[in-house]
């Protein structure tokens, strides 16, 4: 994606670079391909973001890639090997047999009222997918990480179902204080898989996640301002990978029927809005507040510079999708196809459910391509370089 642009700024802008990697099922994958081109340009740095902030799916990268950020050489081969090989039955629970007893259960609720069944907590099981992070993520690694340098902090977004409020879980080094804005909380915590796992609670497909006295979902949900974490945790700089290719990009759009969307598309537009829309927003109003601090600094006092890079799919990942729909678990197809999620459309909600390595591995070289075709920007922007092809961003903290 082609970066915007805006005047030379006056202020110089520091060099601590925050990764920012929002959700996006298993759109995740395209992360991995361009972390895999940054470590293939920077084969001997050490880890180059000091400051990494994860949201959803985005937030499993970012765990590992934090958690051993003393090796992130290391710490990339692994993330592009679970995604390489990955399957929905790592996920969530896709057999026939735990489809029918979730859709029973569902139903049974629904005809007695709720008398003789409970609500179901979520429509899939993502027991496999805690277990699959257990194994992978090595949370003792973390304060070593801290403890050398090689990284500064680690957020995890998530949603509080009580508070209503936006909360950044996050760890890092002694100077990193906690903040509180209207609606956004944040509380330095030493970091778990369930911080993880609530971070990823997407609403009724996973079950929400009890941390205390409260139950979390999916930190996309109220994250208002996706970029802010990153900023009071100190950083200057912040390369963003979306998951999401957007037509200014020059990634080719899909031609919609005109006809009444079904439940499924419906969904799979929501999970999008979700993921992405808070980002671009976000990035849009800050950089109108960066002209502001151009032509009238003094209206922003205190304010400091900071620097912004989107990398994101040159391709619709939906077109993608449409081709692997066949790799899906029977179960899950007939599913898809109940919701009616059918088509272009259609394809939107099947990808973010699409973990199947033939949808991964394309994602991953996708995501590889696109890093290497940011060559010079990229070694630009985290080398501390020019940054006239990049956004400057003042601070919203």
């Amino acid at each position: 994606m082609d970066t915007l642009s805006s005047p030379p700024t006056r202020a110089a802008v520091g060099n601590t670079v925050g990764l920012v990697l929002p959700g996006g099922g298993a759109h995740a994958a395209y992360q991995v391909g361009v972390l895999r081109a940054i470590a293939q340009l920077l084969p001997r740095a050490p880890n180059p973001f000091p400051v990494i902030v994860g949201t959803s799916a985005g937030a499993v990268a970012a765990s590992v890639l934090a958690t051993d950020a003393f090796q992130w050489q290391r710490a990339v081969a692994s993330l592009e090997r679970v995604w390489s090989e990955f399957h929905v039955e790592q996920v969530f629970r896709a057999d026939a047999l735990s489809m029918l007893r979730s859709s029973s259960r569902w139903g049974i609720s629904f005809v007695s009222g709720g008398w003789l069944l409970r609500s179901p907590s979520a429509l899939f099981d993502n027991s496999p997918l805690r277990e699959l992070l257990e194994r992978h993520i090595r949370w003792e690694h973390l304060q070593r990480s801290i403890r050398t340098g090689a990284l500064h902090a680690l957020a995890l977004c998530a949603t509080s179902y009580s508070g209503a409020a936006s909360v950044t879980f996050f760890d890092g080094a002694k100077n990193k204080v906690e903040w509180n804005r209207s609606r956004r909380l944040s509380r330095r915590v030493t970091l778990t898989l369930d911080h993880l796992m609530a971070s990823m609670a997407l609403p009724f497909l996973f079950p929400a996640v009890k941390i205390g006295d409260e139950y979390f979902g999916d930190g996309s949900q109220r994250q208002l301002w996706p970029l802010s974490p990153a900023i009071h945790l100190g950083a200057d700089r912040l390369l963003i990978v979306g998951v999401r290719a957007e037509p200014v990009a020059g990634a080719p759009s899909v031609k919609i029927a005109e006809r009444a969307p079904t439940p499924g598309q419906l969904f799979g537009y929501m999970l999008d809005t979700l993921f992405m829309d808070q980002i671009y927003a976000n990035v849009e109003q800050i950089a109108r507040l960066n002209q502001i601090a151009e032509v009238a600094p003094q209206a922003l006092v205190g304010v400091h510079k900071v620097a912004t890079m989107m990398i994101a799919p040159s391709q619709d990942l939906r077109i993608i999708a449409a081709r692997h729909v066949h790799s899906l678990p029977h179960s899950l197809r007939i599913l898809l196809r109940v919701l009616g999620a059918r088509g272009a459309a259609g394809a939107q909600l099947a990808s973010y459910l699409m973990f199947e390595s033939g949808f991964t591995q394309e994602l991953i070289a996708l995501g590889f391509r696109d890093g290497l075709a940011h060559q010079e920007a990229l070694l630009g922007f985290l080398s501390g370089g020019t940054l006239d092809q990049t956004i400057r961003l003042p601070t919203l903290a």
